[in-house]
């Protein structure tokens, strides 16, 4: 009898465990697209991130997000459109994380042209503005709330490049792992600017960091452990490590991610173990650079380099570390790579996601 009670419970219990194992499997995709061709703006997928396959769930229509992240709970997302004209702005946008569909429910001016990224900490949202030279501040009121803009802060000129640098662009702007600053890169003044949170208020707090003249700063990210942050320079294609403390950076390495000097460095990304940092390069030998990075020091040393098809504006690693997809905006596709979690180097699965001018993956 107990024998019985056993299997009984056992092919109960069955189908319950794999459908957990499936939930771990599968996980949502969105992704951010230029509309000059044939996209109609952001596309929610389910992606089996043991498989690498990719299956289409939705399509919102918006012009021009190149840029989106998700809300703590998932959702909401937070997209922005790239454009230099009065529709540049902050869009939020109801998601049902199950079916990935998407509505669109508010839309908010950045006062500032070509809004390129966009961060938030469930409190407050940030736009970087690049033409516009700002990081453009909005408020939430509520988990249910439409961001309010409450103030913006500018960027300023400085750099060499007299054609690249000759006006602010602010190219990205982020929370740091502590919960108390946000810090934006200052493309055209080769530097990091610091801002201090004190609840939804947000005050300037100086320059986190300066970099090598001409470098520059595009996006900035942090280690897990929040002891260290990674910089890409666009122009310079360098990689810059720094270690992090309230508010400042301080500098440890440079590295070249942009052999060949064609000033397209653009993405980074640590994989989820943090054994590795990925950067991507355009323009020219376009592809993705890999580094070891040192658990002790952070410091970076380079191992691989993967080459892409036309234009990896941005990149993004599955939750479990397998696949690194790359969205290749010229040659308008999504290419997933493997990767090995002992080398870091990647291989082509060819199981590419037709789509036109894709330029930001997001999942979870």
């Amino acid at each position: 009898m107990k024998l019985q009670t056993f299997f009984f419970m056992l092919f109960a219990f069955l189908p319950f465990s794999m459908g957990l194992v499936q939930a771990q499997e599968k996980v949502m995709m969105l992704v951010g697209t230029y509309t000059d061709g044939s996209s109609r703006g952001i596309y929610s997928y389910s992606f089996n991130q043991e498989t690498g396959e990719a299956t289409a769930l939705n399509a919102l229509t918006t012009r021009n997000p190149s840029f989106l992240t998700v809300s703590p709970d998932r959702r909401r997302v937070y997209a922005v459109c790239e454009t230099n004209d009065d529709e540049a702005s902050l869009k939020t946008i109801r998601l049902n994380p199950r079916t990935g569909e998407m509505e669109l429910i508010g839309s908010a001016a950045v006062q500032g042209g070509d809004p390129c990224y966009v961060a938030t900490n469930g409190q407050t949202v940030l736009t970087a503005n690049y033409s516009g030279g700002s990081m453009s501040v909005f408020r939430l009121k509520g988990q249910a709330s439409l961001p309010d803009l409450v103030t913006r802060f500018l960027g300023s000129v400085g750099g060499p490049d007299l054609t690249r640098q000759e006006t602010p662009h602010v190219h990205c702007a982020c929370f740091t792992p502590d919960g108390k600053y946000a810090l934006a890169t200052d493309f055209s003044a080769d530097r990091i600017l610091s801002f201090r949170l004190d609840g939804q208020k947000v005050a300037a707090n100086g320059v986190a960091a300066t970099v090598s003249a001409d470098s520059g700063p595009r996006h900035l990210i942090f280690s897990r452990d929040g002891r260290y942050a990674y910089l890409m320079s666009e122009l310079s294609g360098r990689v810059t490590v720094f270690r992090y403390a309230q508010g400042r950076l301080e500098q440890l390495q440079e590295i070249v991610s942009d052999s060949v000097a064609a000033r397209g460095g653009a993405d980074l990304h640590l994989s989820p173990d943090g054994r590795f940092l990925y950067s991507s390069n355009r323009l020219q030998a376009e592809g993705i650079a890999i580094f070891a990075v040192n658990a002790q020091t952070g410091l970076l040393t380079r191992v691989g380099y993967q080459p892409t098809a036309a234009h990896p504006r941005q990149f993004n690693i599955s939750p479990n570390g397998r696949y690194l997809l790359c969205c290749c905006r010229d040659s308008d596709k999504i290419q997933v790579f493997l990767r090995n979690p002992k080398t870091g180097l990647l291989t082509d699965t060819h199981k590419d996601i037709p789509l036109s001018k894709p330029v930001c993956v997001q999942m979870f």
